[in-house]
């Protein structure tokens, strides 16, 4: 007796249509990766057993264009994204997503199969900073690339939503990875967090402008990572569609019998982060943990978006429920003791199937 999601199994549309894990060995050579039920338009790659960045390509700016998630490195135009195809990618020799032998996984993402709509705000009334958007509102995705003004302003995202969670990245020079989150502290758009390092929550107006996003733009303030003149930019924008994304927030016990988190849906991916203190991104995904913790369980399937590190393999630190996630650590990192924690998830089901 659940009301029927709009994206489930008696849906036009499953979460599988935008939104997909999968698991690969490298070659040292081409390798193709394939079988998505959808073109993917946005690919987050990461090694498991080797010490390599987190690799970022999207079809709006375009193939062998290679940002890095964990680091503050300028764009780098020589790979590793050399094609994407109706329902997959193929990478090149470049190591960091492809080195012989090397296991990776890779987080993948569909918004309008790489068709884009450029809104110039003068003409359009929407925003004050041009901006070129591929948009999903089905699933409350966007990619929009932006040059900076210098000066405090808004941009048109497409979603139609009011977005939850979203970062940009300066493209043309170096800078950190920005994040808005709609949960972190109870005045999120004075605050940022950096998913390219550990550090906690801080107040600063220079990039949100202290504004939060409505559902035709989002702000950005003054700072060379969000808005530098004449550099470029691209920011990734999620809004939450009930029963297939959630971003909210929780409080830890520090208990290794954690906090229950209800998201509506059983997750396939969950990112933490605890925002009170310095500590990484932490990674879960069904795909590489596929049963949850028990007294005949061991190892662990955790990875951090701000660190290069290999797959820490000594811990499970939630189970994957239903209708949400369970912490089952008492590590900080995801459940500091009445410490304040943020998370973004993707789900494999809606609780209601």
């Amino acid at each position: 007796n659940l009301p029927e999601p709009t994206i489930g199994p008696n849906s036009g549309s499953q979460a599988d249509n935008y939104f997909d894990i999968t698991l690969y060995t490298g070659n040292g050579g081409d390798k193709t990766i394939s079988g998505f039920n959808f073109q993917p338009d946005w690919v987050w790659s990461k090694s498991r057993s080797l010490a390599h960045n987190h690799h970022i390509h999207d079809s709006s700016r375009g193939v062998e264009q290679r940002l890095t998630i964990n680091n503050t490195d300028q764009e780098a135009s020589d790979g590793a994204l050399k094609t994407f195809t109706s329902d997959g990618y193929t990478f090149d020799t470049a190591g960091a997503a492809n080195t012989n032998n090397g296991t990776y996984v890779n987080w993948v993402w569909h918004a309008n199969a790489g068709t884009t709509t450029t809104n110039d705000a003068s003409s359009t009334g929407v925003g004050t900073i041009d901006s070129v958007i591929q948009a999903n509102t089905k699933a409350g995705f966007s990619i929009v690339l932006y040059t900076g003004t210098g000066s405090a302003g808004t941009i048109a995202h497409g979603l139609g939503a009011v977005p939850k969670w979203y970062f940009a990245r300066r493209r043309s020079n170096t800078g950190h990875m920005e994040v808005y989150h709609a949960e972190n502290t109870s005045a999120p758009a004075t605050e940022h967090l950096r998913l390219s390092a550990s550090g906690g929550t801080e107040d600063d107006a220079q990039y949100f402008n202290d504004t939060d996003p409505t559902s035709t733009v989002f702000s950005i303030g003054d700072h060379v990572n969000v808005n530098a003149s004449s550099n470029t930019y691209v920011a990734y924008v999620f809004a939450e569609v009930e029963g297939y994304s959630k971003f909210g927030s929780y409080t830890g016990n520090g208990a290794a019998d954690g906090p229950f988190v209800f998201t509506g849906f059983k997750p396939a991916w969950v990112m933490i982060k605890n925002t009170a203190r310095g500590a990484d991104w932490r990674i879960n995904d069904t795909t590489r943990q596929t049963i949850n913790k028990s007294a005949y369980t061991s190892g662990g399937f955790l990875l951090a978006a701000s660190s290069n590190s290999a797959e820490i393999t000594n811990e499970y630190d939630i189970d994957f429920l239903s209708n949400g996630f369970k912490l089952r650590s008492s590590d900080v990192y995801e459940n500091g003791n009445d410490e304040a924690l943020i998370y973004m998830a993707f789900a494999e089901a809606p609780f209601k199937y």
